[in-house]
């Protein structure tokens, strides 16, 4: 660590030895239980309550805030001050007592379908970008290949070490282990052909998109194989959302397989076409991937209404997201007792707001239909709090007070 000022290893360790605080405090460990509770179907002292801000950290966390300059040290300082916010906003975040390190893995080719994606065009400064996709003609279809990954150790173990060294005494380093390509492929599909085009091709060239989505489901099973033959997978039931008791046993180092791990899948790019070609051109592709683990998570910002009992037949589902768009009444017929239901906020509805009656409103009308059921509450998505910089406090603070009214 001599590369790195002193000063600034200081002062990362410094909140490291906070956070590392509250993760061993009796606080955190209730806050566990309750998670744990939730998604083993079992009835918690309260449903918990948690909000990512996602976009709106450089609000929260001015990057002219941060006072490390290396760039390594400046990411860590800044996780740490995120935790640390959260613990002021008094949601029930959690974060466990280790510092976690990614796996590197490695792809055989430059980009890893083939072809360059994720190139961004009219960026703005508050986020919002499109892609430039690269598939524009039919034969561009043919050039998609299916890549193929493999687990770099030395890179691994040269951050792993640095990790280690840094926060000695503190936290211990652990290695974090998951597949390099997740289930939501709808994500992949967007990015290599764009939603205006895609769309279309559902309608008027159907076997395009399943050729296309036949060798991006090819390169997820081999990614998640190579994964799980590399012996690097770790366990993921830890952390807001997921937290959970062990999913089939508790393996030990090199020996965890999919069936060990949660996994969490969506559907936005396919909210807007029918529950039929849901089923044909995304679900069908994503179950022989979802089946194979331990635990599911299914849904994000879209609207499911339509589609609840396409999702249900997800194998090892646990937890059903119901956006603020999809019908809680319909997710609460069908998921009663059988799932823990996810109810997500409206971010909008919860941020521009001056007076915060119509949120308690809200809260209690939804958590007193949820009564009795295993459920969370979450608002994510958030990219402005519009002039409230107390708003997420707030709204924890009533979510909290309406869960444990309807506990």
């Amino acid at each position: 660590m001599a590369s790195v000022p002193a000063r600034e290893r200081s002062l990362v360790r410094e909140l490291a030895s906070q956070v590392a605080l509250l993760a061993h405090s009796d606080e955190y460990e209730a806050r566990r239980r309750r998670w744990r509770d939730v998604n083993g179907l079992r009835r918690p002292d309260r449903a918990p309550v948690w909000c990512r801000p996602a976009g709106v950290w450089p609000e929260l966390i001015p990057p002219s805030s941060l006072e490390c300059t290396d760039p390594w040290l400046r990411g860590i300082e800044y996780a740490l001050r995120q935790h640390l916010y959260k613990h002021w906003v008094g949601d029930d975040h959690i974060v466990d007592p280790w510092w976690d390190v990614p796996v590197v893995w490695r792809c055989d080719s430059e980009h890893v379908w083939g072809l360059p994606i994720g190139e961004l065009a009219e960026s703005t400064e508050l986020g919002g970008f499109r892609y430039t996709t690269p598939i524009r003609t039919e034969a561009d279809f043919d050039k998609v290949t299916v890549p193929t990954f493999a687990y770099d150790h030395a890179a691994t173990q040269e951050q792993f070490s640095r990790a280690s060294e840094l926060l000695d005494g503190i936290m211990p380093a652990r290695l974090s282990g998951a597949p390099p390509i997740t289930p939501s492929l709808g994500t992949i599909l967007d990015k290599l052909r764009g939603m205006s085009d895609f769309m279309l091709d559902l309608a008027l060239n159907p076997r395009l998109i399943h050729r296309l989505m036949a060798k991006i489901l090819e390169g997820t099973l081999r990614a998640m194989r190579v994964a799980e033959d590399s012996g690097q997978l770790t366990p993921n039931h830890h952390g807001p959302m997921f937290c959970s008791d062990p999913l089939n046993g508790s393996p030990g180092p090199g020996q965890v397989r999919l069936h060990h791990l949660w996994a969490a899948a969506n559907s936005q790019e396919f909210e807007e076409v029918s529950a039929e070609m849901f089923d044909e051109f995304l679900l069908n592709y994503q179950i022989p991937i979802l089946q194979q683990f331990g635990a599911v998570q299914y849904g994000c910002c879209e609207n499911l209404t339509r589609k609840i009992d396409r999702v249900t037949r997800i194998p090892n589902l646990r937890v059903f997201v119901a956006s603020a768009w999809t019908d809680l009444d319909l997710v609460l017929e069908a998921c009663s007792g059988r799932y823990a239901i996810m109810w997500r906020q409206l971010a909008s509805d919860v941020v521009f707001p001056d007076d915060t009656s119509a949120i308690q409103r809200h809260l209690d009308e939804g958590m007193a239909k949820l009564k009795g059921q295993s459920y969370q509450v979450v608002l994510r998505e958030i990219e402005t709090l519009a002039g409230h910089p107390n708003r997420l406090r707030e709204w924890a603070r009533i979510a909290i007070a309406m869960a444990e009214k309807h506990a």
